[in-house]
């Protein structure tokens, strides 16, 4: 299991490694970044030391939160539950560390985020923020809690093992109706992926809400986005391109789509380049197993999610209507063939090991025990999977 994890590490260190893709490609395209590469000399890009970014949040929150089990953690901060004293409402509280708010764009970054959640309140697929709070040391997020799991963990979850198209039909459905909402509104997700889709409760009626707009960005009427951000996996052609706009969230829900009805993500590159380039020039593959077993309406969905121009894509809005995804449509309702879950289970397995892998990257300087630590880690998530 070891040197499983470590072959996939050596892949995270080889995609961190190749900033770009060929020149066949995209010329000069970098990689997504997983960290902010910054002039250290620069005193105009940073916030002068022991000066602290004001936000104007509240700065009470221990008075009026007490804080619970952690739930999550990434490069700028981490989640955790918290009860509110004056109502005993569980809530999700998202701390953004000041310490990774170096340069005055980071504080933009952040108060965009707010901006762009409370524009979107009251979406009933959208987690609600409560509240912001400030002190010195980070910035908090107080958040609508989901506690009925990411999306492809309460898949594979089920019980009864039962699984349809029409069960996908019904997820997706939840996805595009955010996400035109979102376009609607001005605003683009820039990271719509798997795990950012959180289940409110663990009812089997529970909604499906979208969460971490912490790459979101607010669209202007004839203007592209020129940098290269979302997940690897995830990314639309017209974002390596540098000129995208909301069309790169509907590809980003094509290819969650595609995992949905066969259990691998439709690019399959093994590093980040590899990925890259299968996504600007590969064409989807309908004969590999299971796509002959799914209906002509599904495979038709995909396609038109996964046209690589992003002019010819149809729009969330368009989607909603198309008859595989309509409320009244068409999806299947037999079992989907038994490969789906499974494929779906090691594409979750690998996926997890990789952020282990990226994570480990990341305290490479931090002293080799902390390795080792998460190589464990890595093993007892596996043996419980």
């Amino acid at each position: 299991m070891l040197d499983s994890l470590e072959s996939i590490r050596q892949d995270a260190h080889e995609s961190n490694d190749q900033r770009d893709v060929d020149e066949e490609t995209v010329e000069a395209m970098p990689a997504i970044p997983k960290h902010e590469n910054v002039n250290v000399n620069s005193a105009v890009n940073f916030i002068p030391a022991g000066k602290i970014a004001e936000f104007g949040y509240s700065k009470d929150l221990k008075q009026r939160y007490r804080q619970g089990k952690l739930l999550g953690h990434g490069q700028f901060g981490y989640t955790y539950v918290a009860t509110e004293l004056s109502t005993g409402r569980m809530v999700a509280v998202k701390n953004i560390s000041r310490s990774k708010m170096l340069r005055p764009i980071a504080v933009d970054d952040v108060k965009r985020e707010v901006k762009i959640m409370k524009a979107l309140s009251g979406h009933e697929n959208v987690v609600q923020l409560y509240e912001a709070f400030e002190d010195d040391d980070y910035v908090y997020l107080v958040m609508e809690l989901c506690e009925g799991g990411e999306l492809l963990d309460r898949i594979l979850a089920r019980k009864d093992g039962r699984y349809s198209e029409k069960d996908a039909a019904a997820v997706v459905r939840q996805m595009l109706k955010v996400a035109a909402h979102c376009h609607l509104n001005g605003i683009v997700h820039r990271d719509l992926k798997p795990e950012n889709f959180l289940f409110k409760s663990c009812t089997k009626d529970s909604l499906l809400k979208v969460t971490d707009f912490g790459l979101s960005d607010f669209i202007v009427p004839g203007v592209y986005f020129h940098d290269v951000v979302g997940s690897t996996y995830y990314v639309a052609p017209e974002v390596l391109k540098k000129q995208s706009g909301p069309e790169s969230d509907v590809w980003s829900i094509g290819v969650i789509t595609h995992i949905l009805l066969c259990g691998r993500r439709p690019f399959c590159g093994k590093t980040e380049s590899r990925v890259f380039k299968e996504v600007l020039r590969q064409q989807l593959d309908f004969q590999a197993k299971p796509w002959p077993t799914l209906s002509s309406n599904a495979k038709d969905f995909v396609y038109k999610l996964l046209i690589k121009d992003p002019k010819s894509r149809l729009t969330a809005a368009q989607a909603l209507s198309h008859p595989w995804v309509r409320e009244d449509g068409h999806a299947a309702e037999f079992p989907l063939d038994i490969s789906v879950l499974s494929n779906m289970r090691q594409f979750v397995k690998y996926s997890r090991l990789k952020q282990i892998a990226l994570r480990i990257y990341d305290v490479d300087t931090l002293g080799t025990w902390k390795m080792h630590v998460l190589f464990f880690y890595g093993r007892k998530m596996l043996s419980h999977s």
